[in-house]
């Protein structure tokens, strides 16, 4: 069985209960997905607060258009700090996302962390190198791009020695 992790780091100029406010909303995950992926809610509860055990679906089209259910459950959520969610049912035999928020000078440190193995295994092993891995992190750039849309670009503060 292979395993792969994906890390993606973003600094916000934002503060930590503005950012905490939009990643912990599910109806946003709609707002920060490629619009090639068809991400269509499928579950009534998205506009509710997050809590662990909510249980969250939606359809996807991954690959070649062919529509997916994926359902994912919140597992663990401390406010203001990290959220955790896993895959129930869906395109991956084993998906676990791990949101966290740190603040920093200037903003918030999010960090997502992605543990997950494909389907098939040796078949889901080529497909990572091939396809899967390629496309989450065009996934997690887009993202990356419509928070920066969302809260403007970090800058950071260098200090000058005159």
């Amino acid at each position: 069985m292979a395993f792969y992790q994906f890390k993606r780091t973003q600094k916000i100029p934002a503060s930590v209960e503005e950012v905490w406010d939009f990643i912990s909303s599910p109806i946003n995950l709609r707002e920060i997905t490629p619009d090639y992926l068809n991400f269509k809610f499928t579950s009534d509860n998205v506009n509710d607060p997050m809590y662990p055990g909510m249980m969250i679906s939606y359809k996807v089209s991954p690959l070649l258009g062919i529509k997916m259910t994926w359902v994912t459950e919140i597992t663990a959520v401390k406010d203001l700090s990290f959220f955790i969610d896993e895959q129930r049912v869906g395109p991956y035999k084993m998906w676990h996302h791990q949101h966290f928020l740190k603040e920093i000078e200037g903003g918030v440190l999010m960090d997502d962390i992605v543990s997950y193995v494909p389907p098939l295994g040796i078949l889901g092993a080529i497909a990572n190198t091939i396809l899967i891995r390629k496309q989450l992190e065009g996934i997690f750039e887009y993202r990356y791009k419509a928070v920066e849309r969302i809260f403007g670009k970090f800058e950071d503060k260098i200090s000058q020695h005159v």
